[in-house]
């Protein structure tokens, strides 16, 4: 599978992105690389492999679920330029 320029420059456009046709090339050359290994990958055999959590097969350092920080929400709300049942209102920006 490959993206050609047109394909780049239709997702350019709606990421309000400007490429040159430069740019244009360089993404749709490297996108389509990205497209071919990830059919590559698709294509082992993964049967009987059990899933990783990391791609080192090391321990995770994790912390503890706990909460650190004091809840601020009604001291936040104030401040906030619109606020509704406890939501925060933003202008539309998608029509």
């Amino acid at each position: 599978m490959s993206i050609d320029t047109d394909e780049v420059k239709r997702i350019a456009h709606l990421a309000r992105l400007r490429l040159d046709e430069q740019e244009l090339a360089d993404y749709s050359a490297t996108l389509s690389r990205i497209l071919e290994l990830i059919e590559q990958m698709n294509e082992v055999d993964t049967t009987g492999v059990a899933p990783m959590a990391h791609p080192l097969d090391m321990e995770l350092r994790l912390r503890t679920d706990a909460v650190t920080e004091p809840d601020q929400r009604e001291k936040f709300q104030k401040i906030a330029p619109a606020t509704e049942a406890g939501l925060y209102l933003v202008p539309r920006v998608i029509e």
